[in-house]
């Protein structure tokens, strides 16, 4: 099965790194679904963040590419032959936001599989990632 994993990744931390490692472990191609959120307004359009989390793969993970997305998940899914959306979830407020989402794809014919993150990421964002590069 084919799993996507959809983000902004602005920037990709070390926490999505993981979130990617341990789903390509549970599926046989794992797509990095670099996405347009228009509540966020990351420094680089989705082209050039898809190139950045290309660089970061490491390349013997051959399971995984690496695309860059600016319409609903849910149509990547079903236009890319995908069965299963994968997100990361660091405390409960991620799953709450999550869990909506997860409701509105489901009803778009795709499912929603939750990997909580390791507590020594836990506190590790985009946002402060970005925070701390200022």
């Amino acid at each position: 099965m084919r799993a996507v994993y959809p983000g902004s990744f602005d920037p990709f931390t070390p926490g999505h790194l993981n979130v990617v490692n341990r789903a390509r472990g549970l599926f046989d191609e794992v797509v990095v679904l670099v996405a347009v959120n228009g509540r966020k307004h990351p420094g680089t359009d989705e082209e050039e963040r898809a190139a950045a989390v290309r660089a970061i793969l490491p390349v013997e993970w051959t399971s995984v590419t690496v695309a860059a997305w600016s319409g609903l998940t849910a149509t990547f899914c079903r236009r890319h032959d995908v069965g299963v959306i994968v997100r990361g979830v660091r405390n409960t407020s991620d799953l709450q936001a999550e869990y909506q989402l997860a409701g509105m794809n489901q009803s778009l014919g795709v499912p929603t599989v939750f990997l909580p993150t390791r507590p020594e990421l836990a506190a590790v964002s985009s946002t402060a990632v970005r925070a701390l590069g200022k």
